[in-house]
């Protein structure tokens, strides 16, 4: 029976109450003690400062037209030191007005040197837009129109205007993706904007780690090296969320020294961070626990019937899509009239729909929206009062940014960390100090990946032959891959330059997104449609629009009728669906070169190279709601394959006389310290648990070796940094199954992962494997952490 909390007031709040709004859920019949903590995060004043570089009259009656009479802190400083002329990077918490760090400096620079040009770069096109629209009426409203002209420039800009565009406009909006295949590539059309390039700002640094972050540093190189064609050298300003490296992560992206300021002078609003676990299912047994999607459901529409604004986050766009889809159904019976004031939200919609969503979102004419981390961004979605976390999100610099998505306006907020049946997630439950105290992560990128290099290297010899001190710039490998390209007959070296050689177009062959640039259309083919309705890219294709598998668009379930490799199509139908589809992957890794190797603890840890190859070998149907498996079906899907990187580990052989000596089956222990390793690496490695991968291999190396992988060609870090943190990632698995209070094993423990597919981020009744024996595990990572 599905629980369902009422809490609805005679009339909605105009601010919202969160402490009264937890007591009214905790008298509730309904409640079982699922509040695992909660912790009042107090309200802080302001703390404000003043410049010792002058701002020029014309920007200090822009500030009084916006109403600010003093510069926060680390406003002040930023300005100071942009000034001064160094490169900073700026790292304060959510709405704390790191804008205005960089608009400052920006308008100071036209206001005395018209002909300046400034560069902003976004992550997203929705950021982009949401800042333009800020800025221009900051401007026009502060009477500096006729000085600062900004504009976007994007996939999305209208052929016509973009002439007009690169001529007039001195503050241009973009994306490294614009940026690297239609800006660089055409960088003559772009002379005299590049000549006059003062400031370059890189906004949500954070999000530029993995493959992404690795292709933005090569992009980012590129641009300075046809700067410095242009005779002009750019300052960079830098700006992100909280972040255990900031600095570090600023100087990879751009190559530049960077003064951190991170003192942040904002204030802000009363918060109450709630740690919510789902209750057993059987309290008796304690083998599994509710729905962490259900919970979060009912807990949404309890405070949109509350008139809280809500967003609900998912790790996953299927959860985004289901959730809503509770919720809405859940409304249509209580509260027809709010019904339609929710909306998911999440990648893979047209940018028409995601626009719409976010101008109803910061109007308040939506009340709720369930989102997957697409809006953890500083996009303005307006006044919010709660956020739902469901699922920790693998970071806790996303967990923090997206708690601050609510309360963004200084009043109290409510923002509730709803957990799966997940081994890290219930660790945080058990261990809530954890949660508040834990250092914030390293994001990690690797530009010296082979396969981003070569791509990168090829698109700067497109741009203008590479010279020596150019290949210098990019990274320590990178004569060597321009060689490998040479004898591809793709790069051709004369008077020692390289020069491309190809017909190709190198920027539309890349993806800053992906190691790979195929990507699948999903195309609704119902009573003879033919309408593109998402995409996706082709590593994930065969794991969600498989054929007969249910894909999920705005709330609406979709057959996959056929997945078309040659074309790149899924076709799907509409069809009303009670059940979700799941499917079951194989894998298997063959190890490679050895590149590093040491002890750990006794055992031994190695680093290098792999060949994994994995397959969607069928899928499974659980019903709506209640998670029950009505049905599986075999697949034949063609595999895939990849070359990349991999940490494995070899327990010491004391561990493994333990293990045997106390009656367990080594296999069982190994297979629940893999499942437990796949689990602690991404909060170490601040990646997700798509991008990495794990099995036990004993017939290779005559060794039985756990080895876990990154899931893109070339390997991204993520393995390498599970390497470099072996000790730790040992002690994190023992904490996470020493902690779980069951008996025998459990998803909250040793179970398998299951990772590859979106709704492995609801692990509620297990995932169709056995679950390793929990004492067996336990004693070999005892014994191998005794050492």
């Amino acid at each position: 029976m599905s629980l369902v909390f009422v809490c609805t007031p005679a009339i909605l709040p105009a601010v919202m109450d969160a402490h009264a709004f937890l007591e009214r859920l905790k008298v509730s019949r309904h409640y079982r003690g699922q509040i695992a903590a909660a912790r009042c995060l107090e309200a802080r004043p302001a703390e404000y400062g003043e410049p010792t570089a002058r701002l020029p009259d014309a920007l200090c009656g822009l500030l009084r037209n916006e109403g600010i009479e003093r510069l926060y802190c680390h406003q002040a400083e930023s300005y100071d030191a942009i000034c001064g002329g160094r490169d900073v990077v700026i790292c304060t918490g959510t709405a704390s007005g790191k804008s205005l760090c960089y608009h400052l400096p920006v308008l100071a620079e036209l206001i005395e040197k018209p002909d300046a040009r400034a560069l902003y770069l976004f992550p997203a096109k929705a950021l982009a837009y949401d800042q333009l629209g800020n800025l221009q009426r900051m401007v026009e409203d502060g009477g500096l129109a006729k000085i600062a002209r900004p504009a976007c420039y994007d996939g999305d800009t209208a052929t016509h205007k973009r002439p007009g565009i690169r001529r007039a406009a001195n503050i241009l909006l973009s994306n490294p993706d614009m940026l690297h295949q239609s800006i660089l590539p055409y960088h003559a059309k772009w002379a005299a904007f590049l000549s006059r390039l003062k400031y370059v700002v890189l906004d949500e640094i954070h999000t530029y780690r993995g493959i992404f972050g690795s292709h933005v540093a090569g992009v980012v190189r590129r641009l300075q090296r046809l700067c410095r064609h242009y005779g002009s050298s750019p300052q960079f300003i830098c700006c992100s969320a909280t972040l255990g490296n900031p600095r570090e992560l600023a100087e990879r992206l751009t190559g530049h020294e960077m003064q951190l300021i991170d003192r942040d002078g904002s204030p802000r609003g009363r918060r109450w961070f709630v740690l919510w676990n789902p209750p057993w299912l059987e309290e008796a047994t304690k083998v599994s626990r509710r729905s962490g999607n259900v919970e979060a459901q009912e807990l949404m529409r309890a405070l949109v019937e509350d008139g809280a604004g809500t967003i609900t986050f998912c790790k996953a766009r299927v959860v985004a899509e289901l959730i809503y889809k509770y919720v809405v159904e859940g409304l249509k019976r209580r509260r027809p009239d709010l019904a339609r004031r929710v909306r998911p939200y999440r990648g893979g919609y047209l940018p028409i729909e995601r626009r719409e969503i976010e101008e109803k979102l910061f109007s308040g004419e939506l009340l709720g929206v369930c989102s997957t981390s697409a809006l953890e961004l500083g996009i303005d979605v307006g006044s919010l009062d709660a956020s739902i976390i469901v699922g920790f999100p693998g970071t806790f610099c996303s967990l923090w940014q997206q708690a601050g998505r609510a309360g963004r306006r200084q009043d109290e907020a409510l923002s509730i960390f709803v957990a799966y049946d997940d081994p890290v997630d219930q660790y945080l439950m058990r261990n809530p100090e954890f949660v508040f105290s834990r250092p914030l992560e390293h994001a990690i990128i690797d530009p010296d990946n082979p396969h981003i290099l070569a791509a990168q290297l090829g698109c700067a010899a497109f741009e203008l032959p590479l010279s020596s001190a150019d290949l210098a710039d990019f990274a320590g490998a990178a004569g060597d891959v321009a060689q490998v390209l040479v004898d591809d007959g793709k790069l051709r070296l004369t008077s020692d330059k390289y020069y491309w050689h190809t017909s190709e177009f190198p920027a539309a062959q890349t993806n800053l997104r992906t190691i790979s640039n195929a990507t699948f259309a999903i195309v609704d083919t119902t009573e003879g449609r033919n309408e593109v309705i998402g995409q996706v890219d082709s590593i994930s294709a065969p794991e969600l629009v498989y054929p007969e598998a249910v894909y999920l668009h705005q709330g609406e379930s979709y057959l996959v009728r056929e997945l078309d490799w040659p074309a790149r199509l899924a076709r799907v139908e509409r069809l009303d669906a009670d059940y979700y589809t799941q499917p079951v992957i194989a894998d298997e890794c063959r190890l490679g070169q050895e590149r590093l190797r040491g002890e750990c603890h006794g055992g031994q840890r190695f680093f290098g190279d792999a060949t994994v190859k994995w397959q969607t070998t069928a899928f499974r149907k659980f019903k709506l709601y209640t998670q029950e498996l009505i049905g599986q079906t075999v697949l034949d899907l063609p595999p895939q394959e990849i070359n990349t990187t991999a940490l494995w580990l070899q327990p010491p052989a004391h561990a493994l006389e333990a293990t045997r000596g106390g009656g367990y089956k080594v296999h069982e222990a190994l297979g629940g310290v893999r499942n437990l390793l796949m689990v602690s690496l991404p909060p170490l490695a601040m990646c997700d648990r798509y991008d990495i991968g794990g099995i036990v291999n004993s017939s290779q190396l005559g060794v039985t070796t756990i080895i876990l992988y990154d899931r893109y060609e070339g390997g991204v870090g993520y393995a390498r940094h599970g390497y470099e943190c072996c000790a730790e990632l040992l002690k994190m698995a023992y904490e996470l199954v020493a902690g779980c209070p069951c008996e025998n094993g459990c998803p909250g423990c040793v179970a398998p992962p299951n990772l590859r597919i979106p709704i492995h981020h609801d692990p509620d009744l297990g995932h169709g494997y056995a679950i390793p024996d929990k004492a067996a595990t336990l004693t070999l990572l005892r014994a191998w952490l005794e050492d």
